[in-house]
């Protein structure tokens, strides 16, 4: 038995023409990750003989196991089968037991079985059939000098039918597979760089077979640990005690693990203090009502809000003082303040929080430009303010707004527990 190593080749021109999108690889690495097997490739070839046998030969050098999905249809262009065929020496013939389970499928579906479909139960003579259960084309399982290849159709359910019933069972009969257990550490309000640095004499001191990755998306740095070994409580047991300690280097910015998201997190704390939410946006445009909303039972802290897009209506919706805005504008932190506090009231709620800003591509000005937001939040004790100085790009301006808002409510509501406590 020994260590593997996968790669999984995607046949087919629709997609590399974008025509169709490559679910499949996805999806079994995330199967192989989970019994062991590390996946080091995933490459995509169009319906072209030089370049499949190109890949393959590529591939077979990389990798133990070469998982290959798409190219194995009725048709002239689908040439997978020929292709392997040809790379391991052989000729095809008809496969019995491959003829009659297309044979049962069809006369299961009251149909004719027409010759197209009947030569896809002819396969390479030196491959062992894979059973097909939800479709016309057989599976092909090759083993050559320790290497394995394992052909599949490239429709998702038929693929993945077989990878659970016979490849995976299969593979891991052959091949010695680690125990890998990943753990996702969701950290908010921090530059990716920063963090590494804050980071820094902790990650150098992981142990060798825990490794750290850096995941940065909008306004948010997801830190991936990957332990390998033999035993999986034992590597969760190590994985906890290292984030304890990475609490003490930036316990503040970590809001949360895995699947946890920021508004599920502001949730979670509005209804353990059993607190209430309003929110007035302006140029968010409700995108962080739709955030919180989104999550079920959010009626339980969600009172409802208001998008007073124009000064007009945030003045005679609202009741923000017309001379705010004559004097500082609508984008401005005495505007927001007046905002978060006023929706607070008008809706009942316990909180209060507000957005106005320039979300662009265009109204700016050198005072104020594009990317100019400010945000506030107000409980009736304090209302506090921040100003962002984001990007051009309107969607990111307002998906960062959010993230920032929804942040902000997360630290006041955690510093009301510490307080209490």
């Amino acid at each position: 038995m020994s260590k593997s190593k996968a790669e999984i080749l995607t046949i087919g021109d629709e997609i590399l023409y974008g025509q169709l999108q490559d679910t499949n690889s996805q999806w079994m690495s995330a199967e192989l990750d989970k019994v062991g097997i590390k996946t080091i490739r995933k490459s995509t070839v169009g319906d072209s003989r030089e370049d499949i046998l190109v890949a393959f030969k590529e591939a077979e050098e990389r990798a133990d196991i070469i998982l290959i999905t798409g190219g194995l249809g009725p048709t002239n262009d689908d040439l997978t089968k020929p292709c392997l065929a040809e790379y391991f020496g052989c000729e095809i013939t008809m496969n019995e037991a491959a003829l009659q389970e297309v044979s049962n499928l069809f006369a299961s579906k009251g149909l004719e079985l027409t010759e197209v479909n009947r030569l896809q139960a002819a396969l390479p003579v030196c491959c062992d059939m894979v059973s097909n259960k939800l479709g016309t084309a057989p599976g092909m399982w090759f083993e050559r000098n320790g290497k394995v290849f394992v052909s599949m159709p490239g429709v998702p359910h038929e693929m993945k039918k077989m990878m659970i019933d016979t490849v995976i069972p299969q593979l891991q009969q052959i091949f010695q597979t680690d125990v890998i257990f990943h753990k996702i550490i969701k950290t908010i309000g921090i530059g990716e760089s920063w963090l590494a640095e804050m980071i820094r004499d902790w990650e150098n001191n992981l142990p060798d077979h825990i490794k750290l990755a850096y995941l940065p998306s909008m306004g948010q740095v997801k830190l991936r640990l990957t332990a390998v070994g033999d035993n999986l409580d034992e590597l969760k047991s190590q994985v906890d005690r290292l984030i304890g300690d990475l609490r003490q280097y930036a316990g503040k910015y970590i809001y949360g693990y895995d699947s946890d998201q920021i508004e599920e997190v502001v949730g979670r704390l509005l209804l353990e203090q059993n607190k209430t939410i309003a929110l007035a946006e302006s140029c968010t445009g409700g995108y962080v009502s739709h955030k919180i909303t989104s999550i079920s039972g959010s009626s339980k802290y969600y009172q409802g809000s208001v998008i007073p897009y124009h000064n007009s209506l945030k003045i005679d919706i609202l009741g923000v003082s017309e001379q705010t805005l004559l004097d500082h504008g609508a984008v401005s932190e005495q505007t927001v303040y007046e905002m978060a506090n006023l929706v607070r009231k008008k809706f009942n709620a316990d909180i209060g929080v507000a957005t106005s800003g320039i979300a662009g591509p265009d109204g700016g000005t050198p005072e104020k430009p594009v990317g100019t937001v400010w945000i506030a939040y107000a409980d009736g004790e304090q209302t506090i303010t921040r100003k962002l100085q984001l990007w051009k790009d309107r969607e990111i301006n307002i998906q960062a707004t959010a993230v920032a808002l929804l942040n902000l409510i997360r630290i006041s509501l955690s510093k009301s527990i510490e307080i209490k406590q």
